[in-house]
C-alpha cells in the first residue's frame, strides 16, 4: 500500500465512521483514531511522510472554519469571561504546569522544549469536543463552551507553542520581545481575518454563482491562514475572525441555493477532513513505536505523568472557575453560558479531549536548531505528546457516552422547544406584516389576500405546529395532508419529466451540457 492508497482507506474511514458511530454511540473521530492505530500496527502499511510545516496549512484551516460555521459573534461576546477562563488562562497554566513536571522527569530536557510540549498538549481539540457533545445530546450551554473554548484555545496554545520553539531553536529567550510577538501576533492576524472576510464578502456579492461562492468560501480560510503567518501574526486567529466576519455579514436571507450548497459542502469537508485528521493522530502510532524501542517502560511513564497533570490540572482549574463564573454571572445577570451543577462541570472536565492541534503541533517541531544541531528531545517531546492524545482521545471519549448518561447530563429540549415556538411566531408575524405592506401597494382579490394570510400562519406553524389553536392545526393538518398528496404527484411527474431527459443524454447528436442544463432546472424545481 502507498502513500494515496492509504489516504484514500482513510478518507473511504472518516465516511463510514458516521453511521458505525451512530450506530453504536461511539464518536467518530475516536472510531477513525482507533482505525489508524489498526493501520498502524499492519505489515503493510507504510509509515505517514507528510513534511511537518504542511500539517497546520492543511488541516485546521477548514476545519476551524467548519466549527466557526456552527456558531455566531453574539455567543463568543455573551461567554467571553468562560472561554477566556477556559481558552487563555487555562491554557497557560497548564502549559505551565507540563512544562514544569516534563523538565523535572526527562532528564536533559530544556526548558524551552518542555514549555513546547506543555503548550502543544494544552489545548483540547474543538473538533472532538463538538462531534461527542453534538452526538450526546448535551445542553447547548455546554456545547456553545467548549466550541468557543476549542476555536480560541487552540489560538492561545499555538502562540505559545511558536514562542517556545523559537526560543528552542535560537538557544535564547527574551520575555519582553515574547510579550510584544505575542501582542503583534494577534494585532496582525485580526487586520488580515478582517480585511480579507471584507473582501470575500464584497466579491460573494460580485460571484453570484453559488457554486463559485462556495469555492470561495474554500479558498478564505487558506489564504488568511497563508498570508498571517507570513506577516508573522497568528494563522489560527486570522481563521477565526474571517470566519466570524463572513457569518456575521455575509449571510443573505433570500439566496437559498447557495445557503443550502453551502452547508452541505462544509459538511462534507469538515467529515473529510476530520476524519484523515484524527486517522492520522492513530497512524502516528509507527513512529511512537520506534521512538520507544528499548525504551518503553521510561517513556510510558513520561507519557502516563504528563497526561494526569493535563487531566487533572482541567478538573483543579474548572472548579474554582465555575464558581467563580457563577458568582459573577448571577451579580451581574449577563446572557453568558455557564454549567448549572457539578455534573455539568465533571462533563466538561471529561470533555478535555487532545486531537488535532496538538498531534499538528507535535509533528511540527523543527528537526534542527539554528546552529544545526538536533532540536533538544524532538522524539520524546513526540512521543509523550502521542501519549497525552491518545490517553485523553480514547480514555475519555470512550467513556464519556457512559459518564454523561451515568450522570443525567441532557439538553433541556421543552426550552428548546419553546424558543423554536418563539421564533415560528415571529416567523409568521414577519411574514404577516409583509403582506399587510403588500396589499397597501397592490389590489389584491379577497380570495388570494385570504389565501396568502393562511400561508402566513402556515409558515409558523410547519416550523413549530404548538404555535396554532385546535381548531387551526386541525385545519393546517388537512392542507398539509392535501398538499403532501398534491406534492407527491407533483413530484412524480417531475420524477417521470427527469427521467426522460436524462435518457436523451445518451441519444445521438445531444448535447451534454444542454441536458444538464434542462436537469438543472427540473432539480430546482424539485427542491423549491
Amino acid at each position: 500500500m502507498d502513500q494515496l492508497a492509504l489516504l484514500f482507506v482513510l478518507l473511504l474511514g472518516a465516511v463510514v465512521s458516521v453511521p458505525v458511530g451512530d450506530r453504536f454511540g461511539l464518536p467518530a473521530p475516536v472510531l477513525m483514531t482507533l482505525l489508524g492505530i489498526v493501520l498502524a500496527v499492519a505489515d503493510f502499511v507504510p509509515n505517514v511522510n507528510v513534511p511537518p510545516d504542511l500539517i497546520l496549512p492543511l488541516l485546521l484551516p477548514p476545519l476551524l472554519y467548519a466549527a466557526v460555521r456552527r456558531t455566531s459573534w453574539r455567543q463568543f461576546a455573551a461567554n467571553r469571561r468562560p472561554i477566556f477562563l477556559l481558552a487563555v488562562a487555562l491554557v497557560f497554566v497548564t502549559t505551565l504546569c507540563v512544562a514544569v513536571v516534563a523538565n523535572a522527569i526527562v532528564p536533559g530536557l530544556p526548558v524551552a522544549a518542555a514549555v513546547a510540549l506543555g503548550a502543544l498538549v494544552a489545548p483540547p481539540d474543538p473538533v472532538a469536543a463538538t462531534a461527542v457533545a453534538g452526538q450526546l445530546g448535551l445542553p447547548r450551554r455546554l456545547v456553545s463552551i467548549l466550541e468557543g473554548e476549542g476555536l480560541f484555545n487552540d489560538v492561545t496554545a499555538i502562540v505559545l507553542y511558536h514562542v517556545a520553539v523559537a526560543a528552542a531553536v535560537s538557544g535564547e529567550f527574551r520575555p519582553g520581545r515574547a510579550a510584544l510577538d505575542l501582542v503583534l501576533s494577534a494585532v496582525v492576524a485580526v487586520a488580515v481575518g478582517v480585511a480579507l472576510g471584507w473582501g470575500a464578502n464584497r466579491l460573494l456579492d460580485l460571484l453570484g454563482d453559488p457554486t463559485l461562492q462556495v469555492g470561495l468560501t474554500l479558498l478564505v480560510p487558506y489564504a488568511s491562514y497563508v498570508l498571517a503567518e507570513e506577516l508573522h501574526g497568528s494563522g489560527v486567529l486570522a481563521v477565526l475572525t474571517g470566519a466570524l466576519f463572513l457569518a456575521e455579514y455575509a449571510t443573505d436571507p433570500d439566496d437559498v441555493l447557495t445557503r443550502l450548497a453551502g452547508h452541505t459542502f462544509w459538511d462534507i469537508v469538515d467529515t473529510l477532513v476530520t476524519g484523515v485528521a484524527f486517522g492520522l493522530i492513530g497512524l502516528e502510532l509507527h513512529n511512537a513505536i520506534r521512538t520507544a524501542s528499548g525504551r518503553w517502560g521510561e517513556m510510558l511513564g513520561w507519557a502516563a505523568a504528563v497526561l494526569g497533570v493535563v487531566v487533572l490540572v482541567r478538573l483543579a482549574w474548572l472548579l474554582p472557575a465555575t464558581w467563580l463564573t457563577k458568582r459573577l454571572h448571577a451579580r451581574r445577570d449577563h446572557d453568558e453560558d455557564i454549567p448549572m451543577s457539578w455534573r455539568e462541570t465533571v462533563v466538561m472536565w471529561w470533555s478535555g479531549m487532545r486531537g488535532v492541534a496538538s498531534v499538528a503541533l507535535a509533528l511540527a517541531i523543527p528537526l534542527k536548531t539554528d546552529d544545526g544541531s538536533a532540536f533538544p528531545d524532538r522524539d520524546e517531546i513526540v512521543f509523550v505528546a502521542f501519549g497525552v492524545i491518545m490517553g485523553t482521545l480514547v480514555l475519555q471519549g470512550l467513556t464519556l457516552p457512559w459518564l454523561v448518561k451515568r450522570l443525567g447530563v441532557q439538553a433541556d429540549t421543552e426550552r428548546e422547544k419553546a424558543f423554536e415556538k418563539e421564533l415560528a411566531v415571529r416567523a409568521a408575524k414577519a411574514a404577516k406584516r409583509r403582506l399587510r405592506e403588500i396589499e397597501e401597494v397592490e389590489e389584491l382579490p379577497e380570495e388570494l389576500s385570504e389565501q396568502m394570510l393562511r400561508r402566513a400562519f402556515e409558515i409558523g406553524v410547519r416550523i413549530s405546529p404548538e404555535m396554532g389553536e385546535e381548531e387551526r392545526r386541525e385545519a393546517h393538518d388537512m392542507r398539509v395532508r392535501r398538499l403532501k398528496r398534491m406534492r407527491r404527484i407533483q413530484g412524480e411527474l417531475l420524477s417521470a419529466a427527469r427521467h426522460e431527459v436524462l435518457a436523451a443524454r445518451s441519444e445521438v447528436g445531444a448535447d451534454p451540457e444542454i441536458v444538464d442544463r434542462v436537469l438543472r432546472h427540473l432539480d430546482v424545481r424539485s427542491l423549491r
